[in-house]
């Protein structure tokens, strides 16, 4: 079993994202994804990387034909648990560097919500994006999750004093990147170096968006707070959410890109 299956096999990755500081990624991401279904008019979805289906099902209830590919049996088996049979829904076990079984072309919109997290090379990255590009209809959409670097040095390296464990293990360059291999688990990103692999792809980027901003910062803050103080907080985040000068200081980001005719 490998670093990444043992850590979902025990992470509670539903219950993420049923807290009030979850939520607000969710909800982010949710506007983003209805945003360009509108825009496109789409039918078919597929999400690469599902996970235990938080927006697989959703879209699938919805009546979206969805196409679901997950690495990890244990999140394809929380997956099902929750569908009735009445979605039009596909759950595959497959990995965002091969996507071989699906004809170029063939979804409305592709969601890559959770493979870059995982990826430790830009040529994965690369070979990532490229396949959930290539999977896309001309005109459709691309929407790539990504966990960023800054937070992490922040509120991780800094907050929770794990400054010299990080020194002593050389997982910090000179200018501040953390360094992450597999047993990290989690690879983070920069604005400029999602740049960078955009540029590799035959796309143009829509929209760069903070899907959850300052939340994580003030986790215990946000989780009790009463409804109309979060409805507030959501209208604010909500507000300011595609301001590139705060771009970088969000744990998650959301990359909107489209597949134009021609390229």
């Amino acid at each position: 079993m490998n670093y990444l299956e043992n850590y979902y096999n025990h992470y509670d990755e539903e219950g993420r994202l049923l807290y009030r500081h979850g939520q607000v990624e969710y909800i982010t991401t949710q506007k983003y994804i209805h945003r360009c279904i509108e825009a496109c008019s789409a039918g078919k979805i597929l999400e690469v990387g599902a996970g235990t289906g938080r927006y697989s099902v959703s879209l699938a209830r919805e009546g979206f034909q969805v196409t679901a590919v997950e690495l990890v049996a244990h999140n394809i088996d929380q997956l099902k648990r929750k569908l009735d049979g009445s979605e039009k829904i596909t759950v595959l076990q497959g990995n965002a560097l091969d996507l071989s079984a699906f004809d170029d072309g063939s979804f409305d919109i592709t969601l890559v919500l959770g493979p870059m997290y995982h990826l430790y090379s830009k040529q994965e990255k690369v070979q990532a994006l490229s396949e959930a590009v290539r999977v896309t209809k001309q005109g459709g959409y691309i929407l790539v999750a990504y966990c960023m670097n800054e937070p992490t040095v922040v509120q991780y390296v800094f907050g929770e004093n794990t400054l010299s464990e990080h020194l002593d293990s050389h997982m910090l360059t000179e200018d501040w990147h953390c360094i992450s291999e597999p047993k990290d688990l989690f690879e983070l990103i920069r604005t400029e170096e999602i740049a960078e692999l955009d540029a590799e792809v035959p796309v143009e980027r829509i929209k760069l968006v903070a899907t959850d901003g300052a939340t994580n910062y003030m986790r215990p803050v946000i989780d009790s707070m009463t409804d109309e103080v979060f409805g507030k907080w959501l209208e604010y985040h909500l507000a300011i959410c595609e301001r590139q000068d705060l771009i970088g200081a969000s744990h998650h980001t959301l990359d909107i890109l489209k597949k134009n005719a021609g390229k």
